[in-house]
């Protein structure tokens, strides 16, 4: 400032700070977020993350294959009754909730039982796994197993 300027604010610049009486003092943080930058478009920035997510199709098995997962279902399902620590790997697809397609996911661990009245492989972990959604099963169980369709 030059000192010409400085001149002319020479009778309120020695004055004490205001402060109402009536109204609080505004919190610096409040203060400060008066002057955060303003998003006119809510939301908009999410739906074109949202937009760009990627998503898999379903892929559909063939016959033969369904016909192998069955056997392999119906083979782990009785081994679960003799014994309990059996470990595989199940090969899934999970629908996306908010749009079409999904994600395949391998959930890894011990069966704790094959539910045939509900249609699902309910894992140790607490995991359920859908029929419907299988497009593979492997494990040591399945390492002498052959089909003959």
């Amino acid at each position: 400032m030059t000192s010409k300027e400085l001149h002319n604010y020479e009778d309120i610049i020695s004055l004490p700070h205001h402060v109402s009486p009536v109204h609080p003092q505004m919190a610096v943080a409040d203060r400060a977020a008066q002057f955060s930058p303003f998003a006119a478009l809510t939301g908009y920035e999410d739906a074109i993350k949202e937009t760009g997510r990627l998503t898999k199709e379903r892929v559909e098995l063939e016959e033969d294959a369904k016909t192998v997962l069955d056997e392999k279902l119906r083979l782990l399902r009785d081994r679960l009754v003799e014994k309990r620590d059996i470990e595989v790997a199940v090969t899934y697809f999970k629908p996306d909730g908010q749009k079409e397609g999904g994600a395949y996911f391998t959930a890894a661990g011990r069966v704790r039982k094959v539910d045939v009245y509900e249609g699902v492989i309910k894992m140790e972990d607490g995991a359920r796994i859908s029929f419907g959604e299988i497009m593979a099963i492997e494990g040591e169980l399945f390492s002498d197993f052959e089909y003959y369709g």
